[in-house]
């Protein structure tokens, strides 16, 4: 069974294309490497032993993506593929616009037209914007906070509403949480280009002093310190969670939660990781950033029914693989 993954080579990508290899389908990437290299797909093969079928492309380009669904008979395709960044997003929004929601169109279309009928989409709890949590699946969504959640629905509106046109589909809307951590080889894992937009990979450079100190953004929400509190979920608690909702047989649109169902906070997980890995963390607070909230957690129950799905590592686990990835990528000795 061919699975083609568009942003194959990304952070969730990778892994999830590990667990699809290690579940018995054949994969298929398409990616333009703008936040990724090809090198991580070859230690994905060097981890499973399986081989992984390459296509360096933009899948905002329709003839391009054709020609993948035209060479290879495909049984559903996993859409990663997209601008991620929520601060980027307010600051860029026509780009986040075009590229997100393009794609999105681009695959749906190559999907009908070569009736390859199942589609798992790579949403975001970012689509609920700043409701109480947990958050469910069957809130309103209010991604008003900023232009990437904006994209996120508007996909999603996209694949439902074509499944309302087309009974054969299946499509798979899945909204995780905050991913986290790296596969256990730590052979692979968050590699972000610059100084990083999420909190792990912030923070495994100040470990290893790369970075002076961890930026907090904020410390006067109603959480628990004053620090914005998330539902962290191991990368590959994430990734088994794509492998189960492709085998799902239901017809129609479908939404799920992944993510543990709990949340830390951003002083929390430093802590974790201080303890895990006996580093010390230097941290400031600054100013909040554009379109953050300040509390983010799920509800899983529908992917626990549903799905037979639900995350099994901690944040202790995410924080000791994250570093272990960090420590094989830099060679650093600790």
């Amino acid at each position: 069974m061919n699975i083609l993954v568009t942003g194959g080579a990304g952070f969730i990508g990778s892994h999830t294309c590990i667990s699809l290899l290690e579940s018995g389908y054949s994969v298929i990437v398409a990616d333009n490497f703008c936040n990724s290299e090809s090198k991580i797909l070859e230690k994905v093969m060097e981890i499973t032993g399986k081989r992984v079928i390459t296509y360096e492309i933009d899948v905002t380009n329709e003839e391009q993506v054709n020609s993948i669904f035209k060479n290879h008979q495909l049984e559903a395709v996993i859409h990663f593929a997209g601008y991620k960044a929520v601060g980027e997003s307010v600051n860029k929004p026509l780009d986040y616009y075009y590229n997100n929601i393009l794609s999105t169109l681009v695959i749906a279309r190559a999907c009908q037209m070569y009736s390859v009928n199942k589609i798992v989409f790579s949403s975001s709890a970012t689509v609920y914007g700043d409701q109480n949590s947990p958050f469910v699946e069957d809130m309103n969504l209010l991604p008003t906070t900023n232009p990437y959640g904006e994209t996120k629905a508007m996909s999603e509106r996209i694949l439902m509403d074509m499944c309302v046109s087309d009974s054969r589909f299946s499509v798979a809307l899945l909204r995780y949480f905050n991913p986290v951590g790296a596969h256990s080889s730590g052979l692979i894992g968050e590699e972000p280009r610059g100084i990083p937009n999420n909190l792990m990979p912030y923070i495994t450079k100040v470990a290893k002093g790369e970075l002076e100190n961890l930026n907090i953004f904020g410390d006067n929400y109603s959480t628990v310190d004053g620090t914005g509190v998330r539902d962290y979920i191991h990368v590959m608690d994430l990734a088994k969670g794509h492998v189960a909702a492709l085998q799902n047989k239901k017809n129609g649109a479908h939404v799920y939660n992944l993510g543990t169902g709990y949340g830390t906070s951003v002083l929390e997980m430093v802590k974790a990781f201080e303890e895990v890995n006996n580093i010390n963390i230097p941290y400031k607070i600054v100013d909040k950033r554009s379109g953050d909230i300040g509390v983010c957690y799920a509800d899983v129950t529908k992917a626990s029914r549903e799905l037979n799905w639900e995350a099994q590592q901690n944040i202790r686990d995410m924080c000791r693989d994250a570093w272990r990835y960090e420590k094989y990528r830099s060679s650093v000795k600790v």
